[in-house]
């Protein structure tokens, strides 16, 4: 069966493709992530599972991201760097990010910023959904503040937040094109969270889909 077949496990979850901690000498695979990474365990949603890339090499795209022509506004082209002080990261970085949240570490977060309609059809393995619109500027303040205080880490102080224990949070949503998580990054900023407890995958899900990296609903 190829890995790209629907694979069910012992909690609910569909994994949409197989694609990261090293695997084993004995576990040899033809398409690593890195030299020296194979594959990456994770935890989503409770469950298990590891993060690797699509065995089969003659595996394509999915249609969902073969796109190339969005209207644009609102699906533009994203700068390089979305706000001063916010750091740009890829896949390689993602991962690890998802690992430290594997093995315990509590102060990091990684967010798919996609509304619901996305997420369902295949997400990474590890992240949390926490749709754009819980953030944006037009959004519910009462909403904002539980988002920010019981997902963030941030402490409510008066008519403001106070961020010196938020987590670091890396933030994504469906590429280059889509503006959702730089609309909350920038939104964050002039709440106060400080620049350097953010993280922005630019690449998104096209990319992450364009490696053959495991997705899961």
């Amino acid at each position: 069966m190829k890995i790209r077949k629907l694979i069910t496990t012992t909690a609910p979850l569909t994994i949409l493709s197989a694609p990261a901690a090293v695997l084993a000498s004995s576990d040899k695979l033809a398409v690593n992530i890195t030299p020296t990474i194979a594959k990456v365990d994770v935890v989503h949603n409770g469950a298990k599972m590891s993060i690797m890339r699509n065995q089969d090499e003659n595996n394509v795209i999915n249609p969902d991201f073969a796109n190339t022509s969005r209207k644009c506004p609102p699906f533009c082209v994203q700068p390089a760097i979305v706000a001063p002080g916010v750091e740009t990261i890829g896949e390689v970085e993602v991962l690890g990010y998802l690992k430290k949240m594997a093995d315990g570490d509590k102060t990091v977060l990684v967010i798919d910023s996609r509304t619901p309609d996305w997420v369902a059809k295949g997400t990474i393995p590890g992240s949390v959904n926490i749709p754009w619109t819980k953030l944006k500027d037009d959004a519910d303040p009462f909403e904002v503040a539980d988002t920010l205080t019981k997902q963030f880490g941030a402490t409510e102080k008066g008519a403001a937040f106070d961020f010196s224990s938020a987590k670091t949070v890396v933030m994504f949503c469906n590429g280059t094109w889509c503006g959702q998580s730089p609309t909350n990054i920038k939104r964050l900023l002039k709440m106060g969270y400080p620049a350097d407890k953010i993280k922005w995958y630019r690449g998104g899900m096209q990319d992450w889909e364009a490696l053959g990296l495991t997705t899961v609903k």
